[in-house]
């Protein structure tokens, strides 16, 4: 029964991502980070990934959408912007090289206003990943040797950048497409958000 259910357009589940993304000089500056690093440890995969801060990575059904917006433009619009420095690199042992984040506070606060979203980015089967130690990668699911010549290397190496985070982007990706479409750019504008539509009248 399920299969046919998600073979009709608003059934279709999809992945889903809330990103923060550098300005356009910034994200050049990564590319080239990643690409030297793609030809040097025959990592073609670090190549594509975009330059972005994941915030929360869920799948839904693809009719959910419009509910999901409206909920993330509330929360986006309490947001006040900020600054989001990046210093040098870091690593998860093994399988992933990243560039540090300096100014975690701001963006774990943003996750954490995040979270009342929660129910309407799980399914039954899927709970949203909702990411408390932010980073911007550089290469991922690396092999051992790429990840210890790498790392040997990029723990050494100096990188700094710094964006203001003015707004999140959605982004999805159907079921068995490769690549993430951004759905919608969501403004931090930090206006007291009124929740008690009854009180004003």
């Amino acid at each position: 029964m399920t299969n046919e259910l998600s073979s009709l357009p608003g059934y279709r589940v999809c992945e889903y991502l809330i990103v923060l993304k550098p300005h356009e000089e910034l994200q050049n500056k990564v590319m080239k980070v990643k690409e030297e690093f793609a030809e040097k440890f025959e990592a073609p995969s670090a190549k594509w990934g975009k330059p972005q801060v994941t915030l929360v990575k869920f799948s839904q059904i693809q009719m959910m959408e419009e509910r999901i917006v409206n909920r993330l433009k509330m929360i986006a619009m309490a947001m006040p912007a900020f600054k989001v420095e990046l210093k040098d690199f870091g690593s998860f042992p093994s399988h992933s090289i990243y560039i540090n984040i300096d100014t975690k506070v701001a963006i774990q606060m943003l996750v954490k206003s995040l979270k009342p979203a929660q129910p309407l980015m799980k399914t039954k089967d899927v709970k949203p990943h909702f990411v408390d130690n932010p980073q911007l990668t550089i290469a991922r699911q690396l092999l051992p040797w790429q990840y210890e010549k790498g790392w040997l290397e990029y723990s050494h190496k100096h990188f700094t950048g710094r964006f203001i985070a003015k707004d999140m982007l959605l982004l999805r990706r159907p079921e068995g497409m490769k690549s993430y479409q951004p759905v919608q750019r969501f403004e931090f504008l930090n206006m007291p958000v009124v929740t008690t539509q009854g009180a004003l009248f």
